[in-house]
């Protein structure tokens, strides 16, 4: 090992926690840490600090928590760290020029992505809702453009047809951190050899908001199938029914892709049973298995037809 970097982390959610636990369990100094502000949640709406804010706390490290890195006042007093690199996981904020510039090594990514394949805000999911056969995290050296510096270190999975949003972020989380020090090790003892991408081959994986995770029955069965694994555990997707109050709301947690045929409009319940909630689609069915009634927590369609099997009996309509 050469001399420890002193490094500034930039992060947010539980994903960039997991890497600056790894920083924490390694020989590097992590010097300061920058994380959004302190957001209101849950029914009482108190003001929430970060997972990556928590952790610092726990662990002495000076925490920053400027609304913006354009203002100069905020510039000046990262600068004044004088840190070797900044480490920047799903941190939030964009980071102005000057601040790619400030550290002597400069800044680098962890992105929950094969780069250029998926570019943006939700690389995770989308990986899964297109039918990426794998995934895994990429270390990228920052520079002004969205994803789009030369890549350092690469790490890879497989997507299983069992992996959900929340599965593939834990497996991506755990790849991150040892690929994290094997990029640092480089440029620290100069051996870095990064590696340009090819923007012809990169997608941008878009913000995901609750309404693109409303299911639309006339797609086909294995393309909501992929969405609804994709969008659990957030936003999670949704479909509605009616009951004697109206239209109402029902999350679909996970379901079972169904082959074969069928003559049912999309949307129409064929089959309702302990196994599921068998739903027409565009194209071959879906049988529902986890959901969540307005004001319940999720459970398994067995227990859901228990008290409500006449709102999913054969021939009711979801989507209407």
């Amino acid at each position: 090992m050469t001399q420890p970097l002193n490094i500034i982390f930039a992060g947010t959610p539980d994903f960039a926690a997991v890497h600056l636990q790894a920083l924490l369990d390694s020989e590097h100094n992590v010097i300061a840490v920058y994380t959004q502000p302190d957001r209101p949640a849950g029914r009482g709406k108190k003001l929430l600090a970060s997972p990556v804010k928590q952790l610092a706390l726990q662990h002495d490290i000076p925490v920053y928590q400027p609304p913006s890195l354009r203002d100069e006042q905020a510039q000046a007093e990262l600068a004044a760290q004088h840190a070797d690199i900044m480490v920047v996981v799903a941190y939030g904020l964009i980071l102005p020029q000057v601040v790619l510039d400030t550290p002597r090594l400069g800044c680098v990514n962890v992105h929950a992505s094969l780069l250029p394949r998926w570019r943006g805000a939700a690389p995770i999911q989308r990986a899964i809702e297109a039918g990426d056969a794998e995934s895994g995290v990429a270390i990228m050296q920052m520079e002004a453009g969205l994803d789009t510096g030369p890549v350092l270190v690469e790490s890879r999975c497989p997507i299983t047809p069992a992996d959900t949003g929340g599965s593939l972020h834990d497996k991506l989380a755990e790849l991150g951190g040892p690929a994290l020090l094997e990029a640092l090790q480089q440029l620290a003892d100069g051996t870095a050899a990064p590696r340009s991408q090819d923007d012809s081959h990169a997608n941008y994986a878009g913000k995901i908001s609750k309404e693109e995770a409303r299911i639309d029955w006339q797609r086909p069965a294995d393309e909501l199938h992929r969405k609804i694994r994709a969008f659990n555990p957030f936003p999670v997707c949704w479909t509605t029914y009616a009951d004697s109050k109206g239209e109402q709301r029902l999350r679909i947690y996970s379901a079972q892709l169904e082959r074969g045929c069928h003559s049912d409009a999309p949307g129409t319940i064929i089959g309702a049973d302990d196994e599921g909630i068998l739903v027409a689609c565009g194209r071959e069915a879906l049988r529902l298995q986890l959901l969540q009634l307005p004001g319940k927590k999720a459970l398994p369609a067995a227990e859901i037809m228990k008290g409500y099997r006449e709102l999913f009996a054969p021939g009711n309509r979801l989507g209407l």
